[in-house]
């Protein structure tokens, strides 16, 4: 599939992306959390990328074909969904295992089953039936969110860029992209952690560029964006709603093991990310 004039689009693309996205991150800013507007801000910032990437298409007068949408992408969407979990389990069990955090965390159960209305806090019966509460229900919200993201960066942009770069310029490149499109939250709300925003932003920006890897992967082998969306939106259930809040703290050093901004995310995030980095040979790349 050629891709006419790939380096035009993709500074389109950006600058829509910037100047959408700045309504929202202002918004969220100025609120001091990204709660604010009752989610309704992020989850239109997280269409940002899409409504770039269509604008984008149209104005260069090009169909939506592009954007993968029209395949779902068989195996690999079922690998999108569980490649986070995955990586998560394995973060996560060495966290606990070393004493650095403990699970499950019962003051947590206590506020989720109150905010589910849910009378049981038994950690035997709670954790395996909210597990399986978000992995199903929890999905669809999340996708619909994902999905915003993903047509941006990854069906618009990442073929363009790897088309472009190559396979590891493309991919780490887009990844460092779509990190910096995080940072006004990180920096100037509280999309973060309670460690130095520096170390925050290290396993970050680590995190999302080995994401980036996945993702670009996922994307070119399937020919489809769906793996993709079903592997960011497992992403943010499995982290932001079931591993990190069910993990206790012991001392301050928590904080610095676990979630999108600590080193164990990170660093199993970025041993994924090299496992496919290595089968980067089986995708197809258009040429730019």
């Amino acid at each position: 599939m050629a891709l006419p004039r790939p380096g035009s689009a993709i500074q389109i693309f950006l600058l829509l992306t910037v100047l959408l996205s700045s309504v929202f991150w202002g918004l969220i800013i100025a609120a001091g959390h990204i709660g604010a507007g009752g989610g309704h801000y992020v989850e239109a910032l997280m269409w940002c990328p899409a409504i770039a990437a269509l604008v984008t298409l149209g104005f260069r007068g090009l169909g939506t074909a592009s954007l993968g949408l029209s395949r779902i992408g068989g195996r690999f969407a079922l690998a999108g969904y569980l490649i986070p979990l995955g990586y998560a389990l394995v973060g996560y069990t060495v966290v606990w295992g070393w004493g650095l955090g403990y699970f499950p965390d019962h003051a947590a159960i206590a506020a989720i089953a109150t905010r589910l209305g849910w009378q049981s806090t038994e950690p035997a019966s709670f954790v395996p039936l909210y597990f399986i509460l978000i992995a199903s229900t929890g999905m669809i919200g999340a996708s619909a969110r994902a999905l915003g993201e993903e047509i941006g960066w990854r069906g618009f942009m990442a073929p363009r860029l790897v088309a472009r770069y190559g396979f590891t310029g493309g991919a780490v490149l887009g990844g460092l992209i779509w990190a910096v499109w995080h940072m006004p939250l990180l920096l100037f709300a509280d999309y973060h952690s309670a460690t130095p925003w520096w170390f925050a932003m290290t396993c970050f920006t680590v995190m999302v560029v080995g994401s980036s890897v996945i993702l670009t992967w996922l994307r070119l082998r399937s020919d489809s964006v769906w793996p993709c969306v079903l592997c960011h939106a497992s992403h943010n259930v499995f982290i932001q709603s079931f591993f990190t809040p069910l993990t206790g703290a012991r001392g301050s050093v928590t904080a610095y093991m676990i979630d999108e901004f600590g080193v164990a995310l990170a660093l199993t995030v970025l041993g994924t990310a090299i496992l496919f980095w290595r089968m980067r040979a089986s995708v197809r790349i258009a040429s730019a």
